[in-house]
């Protein structure tokens, strides 16, 4: 059985939580309390860390759930089938994905080729960002795309810049240009722990692609 001092240091740590919890509570509703703007937000995952498009893509499910339309345009990707694609492509929701990357550089090693397919992206990315339709924009490796200088980081800006009131454009991608980041509002970096190519084990299906 617990001793009378078991059971009041109990209490008193318990009581101690509470006006923990208490204080916390009080100091997040005032914070909530003075955040009174609503606006479209530029969103960039970036950083050596896997999960940048995984943020993206658990993002677009988040805002298809509260009856958003959502557009995604894969830069870089598109020499495999990914399972992003083939899940949207199964289901009748509102959303406008298209892959139209041929892989990364290293692989096509044809720059002026990169360039092109660079911009066919770019272009459907402008068509879709200023589309009223779409309330959430994912431009998917983008940053690698401005990173190589396929799409001109100053084009990005300057349309993000001009963008409706009420569209969120998230981009993801590794080495987010400086200028990029200065806009953005929110700003999230993925940083490498430990990953399974380190020890020799090869992408997996469901969890790289």
């Amino acid at each position: 059985m617990n001793s009378a001092n078991d059971v009041n240091g109990e209490r008193d740590v318990n009581q101690e939580h509470k006006a923990k919890m208490v204080r916390i509570n009080e100091a997040a509703d005032r914070k909530l309390a003075k955040a009174t703007i609503e606006k479209g937000l530029v969103i960039v995952h970036t950083g050596a860390g896997k999960g940048k498009s995984t943020a993206a893509f658990g993002m677009a499910i988040r805002a298809l759930g509260q009856g958003m339309k959502v557009g995604i345009v894969q830069f870089i990707k598109g020499a495999i089938p990914t399972g992003e694609a083939a899940f949207f492509a199964k289901l009748d929701l509102p959303v406008e994905m298209h892959t139209l990357g041929e892989g990364f550089t290293w692989k096509t090693q044809d720059r002026e080729r990169d360039i092109a397919t660079a911009e066919k992206g770019w272009q459907k990315a402008v068509e879709l960002m200023r589309d009223p339709s779409f309330d959430m924009v994912i431009l998917d490796e983008l940053n690698i795309a401005t990173k190589y200088d396929y799409v001109s980081i100053t084009r990005v800006i300057e349309e993000l810049k001009q963008k409706r009131q009420m569209l969120h454009v998230v981009l993801t991608g590794r080495n987010a240009s400086p200028e990029l980041i200065e806009i953005a509002d929110l700003v999230s970096e993925m940083k490498v722990i430990k990953h399974p190519y380190g020890h020799g084990v090869k992408p997996q299906r469901g969890v790289e692609f």
